[in-house]
Formats: structure tokens, C-alpha cells, sequence
């Protein structure tokens, strides 16, 4: 089956979602590049980039889509006793770079390496400097222990990586970033495909038709610098 490339100039359209393959789910196009303009426009049309050192960009469309519902996502009450002790601190977009930089380093589960190239860390780090993709971080002190970061899609907030140094940072992070967004009016976070331990986390598969049409509902905000002020000074114990 022929794959369509990209055209060069990156506010062409993209195929549209249900062109893409079956096998492997999701697979769209090739191509194009990482611009901010390619990128926004990838991600409000229920689209993402995902390759290997080697490939050619490839761009998704998975159907099902898996996402957390931001207001039901619940921590268990062990751990939320837990955190009544701890002396995390949660902050949004502290160190967006040193996120990126840890989630690259951190392979996914059941995963060798990292998909978050050089190349695709200092595109999402310029999304941020536009204020399009924002970071939750999880800090011992000064030192990063967990953290996530995605894009900003406006009724969706896409979910790009997570990572933890300590035991249950990036449980927390999720959970922060949740809040954060369902007190923002944001449906859902965008878990992007299944995987058993999303799964166990609180993710729930949905139909591709569905998510799109989500985000269809509203116009996203130009940028959301607004972010910091949401998490600032937030405790670990908030969530006890």
C-alpha cells in the first residue's frame, strides 16, 4: 500500500486520519519536518510524529486512541498516604528542557532506546518557547525525580513522555497534570496508543471518531502562559 509523503511546505494539509493503515495502526504519512507550523497543525488534526534513528518521520493516527479522563484519574489511597510524608514539590514548566532531556534518557517500557531524537527534543523545546507545550515536574528539593510533558491541543492536551528517577514521580506528575487540566476545562490527556502499564495508570481506549471529534469542539488558544501560576508553590502533600 502506498504511504503518502509529506509536501515540503508544512501548512499543506495532511491525509485525512482515517486514511491511515490498519497494520501497522495508526501509520499516515511520511516526511515534511518538526516546524512549529507542521507540528500545531499535526496535533490539532489528531496527528503525531513517532520514528526510529534511521527513518523518515513518520506521523500517526492510531485507532483506537487512548486517554486519560482528566477528572477521574484517582491516585490509590496507599499512595496518597504516602504523599501526606513526602517533601516533593510540584511545579509546571520549571525546566521543560530538563523533562525532555530525562524522558529521552528513560526508554519506554518495553522498549531499547529512545524515539525522542535530538532533533525532535529541540522541536518540542521551541513548541515551549511558543508556548505550546508545557511540562509537569516532580522535585526532592532542587533535584528533578519525575516529570511529563506534551502539547497544548486545546480541548486535548497530547501526552508525549513521562519519566521518574524515585518511585512514584511520575505517577504524581500524571496526577498533577491532570488536575491541572480538568481545572483548565481540558477533557482529556492523550495517551497516544495502549500499552499495559497506561492501562494501569487509568487509560481507556476510544474510538479515533470520537477523539477527533473532540477536537473539533473549539478553537485552541494561541499559547498558555498561564501555566506556572496553576502549579507554583503546589505540595506533594495536596494530593495526600
Amino acid at each position: 500500500m502506498h504511504l503518502p509523503r509529506l509536501d515540503p511546505d508544512p501548512t499543506t494539509p495532511f491525509p485525512p486520519p482515517e486514511s491511515a493503515r490498519r497494520q501497522p495502526d495508526g501509520l499516515l504519512a511520511w516526511g515534511g519536518d518538526l516546524s512549529p507550523t507542521r507540528l500545531m497543525r499535526a496535533y490539532r488534526s489528531g496527528i503525531f510524529p513517532w520514528y526510529s534513528q534511521g527513518d523518515p518521520i513518520l506521523w500517526w493516527s492510531p485507532d483506537p486512541r487512548t486517554v486519560f479522563d482528566t477528572a477521574d484519574l484517582h491516585l490509590s489511597r496507599r499512595f496518597r498516604r504516602s504523599l501526606r510524608h513526602s517533601d516533593w514539590t510540584i511545579h509546571a514548566d520549571r525546566d521543560f528542557a530538563g523533562v525532555v532531556e530525562a524522558c529521552a534518557s528513560t526508554p519506554r517500557r518495553g522498549q531499547d532506546g529512545t524515539w525522542i531524537l535530538p532533533e525532535m527534543a529541540r522541536a518540542y523545546v521551541e513548541l515551549h518557547r511558543l508556548g505550546h507545550a508545557h511540562s509537569v515536574e516532580v522535585y526532592a528539593g532542587e533535584r528533578l525525580v519525575g516529570g511529563i510533558y506534551g502539547v497544548d491541543a486545546g480541548p486535548v492536551f497530547c501526552g508525549e513522555s513521562m519519566f521518574s528517577r524515585q518511585s512514584g514521580a511520575s505517577r504524581l506528575a500524571l496526577a498533577a497534570l491532570c488536575r491541572l487540566l480538568a481545572e483548565r476545562g481540558v477533557r482529556w490527556l492523550d495517551a497516544q496508543m495502549h500499552t499495559p502499564h497506561l492501562a494501569a495508570l487509568g487509560a481507556r481506549q476510544i474510538r479515533r471518531s470520537e477523539y477527533l471529534s473532540c477536537l473539533a469542539d473549539r478553537e485552541p488558544s494561541s499559547s498558555s502562559t498561564d501555566w506556572p501560576e496553576h502549579c507554583r508553590n503546589r505540595v506533594a502533600a495536596d494530593f495526600g
